[in-house]
């Protein structure tokens, strides 16, 4: 692909993601359910410290970063806190500046960008031999866009201080997204997604790798009512998304695209009132140093 194709496509990609985001309320969701999680895991990995170092991994457009940097600073206002963050999507980090211009609070932070994938990161890291350890690394719905989950957590892991903490949210195990891309997985997995991986399969790493976690439920619904409806611009974007294809309605074959938006209604979601609510729980698991 050339530089001016992947760039087109990078930028699909963001106008995907951000719409989903603003249709779904993910991120709300995320920040609601690790709200009542992080204040003490934080006192924990700060007990003795005289600084903080955190590192956000394919962080995005910066608002869940945001809001726990903010967390973070207002639990230990003395303490210096740096942050690093490993995101390959040009126009996501430019959002992320933006976010941090018109946030006095994030201008106290400095910040080291590195304009790459995990991947990449993990190669970098690796050829310099100097590592920085890290009291917090947060891995938020990005270990699907991995080749190798056990290597990458392992990985990331090996960069935590005394104490540390990785965070992990993901899709948890046999609920909405689980059933859809497990059930079409052939049809689904490709370029972006070559492997659907839920809680399930991070768990069986975890314990695998002998690492001591928990992990907490994040609560998540969202209407997809409009998928239903073939003239509906708002469902059509949805479902590319959720598909992770261009063009859904052009998507593989009409039996496909039919076999799908009924597993949608009457496997991956739940009625209320008129609406179709997608059933997309996510897992926060919290892994120790």
């Amino acid at each position: 692909m050339s530089s001016e194709a992947q760039q087109a496509s990078d930028s699909s990609d963001v106008q995907n993601l951000e719409f989903y985001l603003q249709h779904s309320e993910e991120q709300e969701a995320v920040l609601g359910g690790v709200q009542d999680v992080l204040p003490g895991q934080f006192k924990r990995i700060a007990a003795g410290k005289s600084s903080l170092d955190v590192l956000g991994v394919r962080s995005g457009g910066g608002k869940m970063d945001a809001h726990m940097l903010t967390l973070l600073q207002s639990a230990f206002p003395a303490v210096p806190i740096t942050a690093d963050i490993v995101e390959g999507r040009s126009q996501l980090t430019d959002n992320f500046k933006a976010l941090i211009a018109k946030t006095p609070n994030l201008q106290k932070i400095p910040f080291v960008w590195h304009s790459m994938s995990s991947e990449d990161y993990e190669k970098q890291v690796k050829a310099k031999g100097d590592v920085k350890k890290f009291d917090f690394i947060h891995m938020i719905q990005m270990l699907y866009f991995v080749d190798n989950l056990a290597n990458s957590i392992k990985f990331f892991h090996s960069l935590l201080n005394n104490n540390g903490m990785l965070m992990i949210v993901i899709e948890t195990a046999h609920d909405g997204w689980d059933t859809l891309w497990k059930t079409y997985s052939k049809e689904l997995c490709g370029d972006s997604i070559s492997e659907y991986r839920s809680s399930a399969e991070v768990i069986t790493c975890l314990k695998s790798q002998g690492l001591k976690y928990e992990e907490y439920d994040v609560p998540n619904t969202f209407d997809i009512t409009e998928c239903f409806n073939p003239a509906s611009e708002t469902g059509q974007r949805i479902l590319n998304y959720m598909t992770a294809k261009d063009d859904f309605s052009q998507f593989s074959t009409p039996e496909t695209r039919a076999g799908i938006l009924d597993l949608l209604k009457n496997k991956c979601s739940v009625k209320k009132g008129d609406r179709v609510m997608f059933k997309a729980k996510m897992s926060c698991i919290i892994v120790h140093a």
